[in-house]
């Protein structure tokens, strides 16, 4: 069998051969395409479940807050349903009468060991604050011995200082109204502004018209703001309120029975009922029940 003779390769075959394939990009085409067709559903499905999953936490956290809230409601309206139904007069009173029983109680053993009770309880207080008590008690006692009518001066002063204890200044609004009144004053140069050598400012009164005096009719410019003004027609509301009050009691109580038919007979009966009604009590009440018939 006669041999057959390879032929010797073109150069066109070897450099082809060793050449690398010139468009790998086109080779792999087809593999990155059906990979990305693939996990684009994965993404999608993980997506989907994320938003589920926070949608869901985010439920559980609101349930969570609406249940704390109806506790706390719950708890609110009980305690504000049991603060309704207690009396704050009865709690204030046994308050009163328990601290009472206490100090007897405490008084009570001191005596018994022999012991000064009023040395013995002062050792809870500081010398300041005894000294602080014990005028305060005695300004209490002076103020009970000066509760009868004296004379008009002393009534007209003591309103004024109960009036003066009532008193709340707006101490803000005054203290604008003062920097306001300062700057006008320096700008028509009524008043100087002078820096002290330790930075302190100063305002220097010139022709001394900015401060008042008796002759000072600045304060007829002055318009109080309606707070003042209804504060003011309330004071004297109760002012009167009170007045026709104490009126009513010196003429007597209005709601009895009307047993006279003018002002001297109204007397009359008056001076009657202070000598006899401790005798005469019981039989009007016979007559008023009609058992004495």
């Amino acid at each position: 069998m006669p041999k057959t003779r390879r032929s010797k390769p073109s150069v066109e075959e070897d450099a082809a051969a060793q050449r690398p394939d010139e468009h790998p990009e086109a080779a792999s085409e087809e593999t990155p395409v059906e990979d990305a067709a693939e996990s684009k559903p994965e993404k999608s499905e993980d997506g989907a479940a994320s938003r589920a999953r926070e949608r869901q936490e985010r439920f559980k956290a609101l349930q969570s807050r609406a249940k704390s809230a109806a506790e706390r409601n719950l708890k609110e309206t009980a305690a504000e349903t049991q603060r309704l139904a207690t009396d704050p007069a009865l709690l204030h009173s046994l308050s009163r009468k328990h601290a009472f029983a206490s100090h007897n109680l405490l008084k009570a053993d001191t005596e018994a060991d022999g012991e000064d009770f009023e040395r013995k309880r002062a050792w809870d207080w500081t010398v300041d604050e005894s000294e602080k008590w014990d005028r305060r008690m005695e300004k209490k006692q002076r103020h009970r011995d000066n509760v009868a009518f004296q004379d008009y001066t002393q009534d007209a002063r003591k309103v004024y200082k109960r009036q003066m204890r009532e008193l709340a200044p707006n101490l803000e609004a005054y203290e604008k109204e003062k920097m306001a009144a300062i700057e006008k004053a320096a700008a028509n140069g009524d008043l100087e502004i002078v820096e002290t050598s330790d930075g302190e400012m100063i305002a220097v009164d010139r022709n001394g018209s900015f401060y008042s005096t008796a002759d000072s009719v600045g304060f007829t410019d002055s318009k109080p703001d309606r707070a003042a003004v209804d504060r003011l027609v309330s004071d004297l509301h109760k002012a009167e309120e009170v007045r026709l009050k104490k009126r009513k009691e010196r003429r007597g109580d209005d709601e009895a029975d009307v047993t006279y038919i003018n002002d001297k007979n109204k007397q009359f009966n008056q001076k009657l009922a202070r000598f006899y009604n401790k005798y005469t009590t019981e039989i009007r009440d016979s007559f008023e029940r009609g058992t004495m018939i």
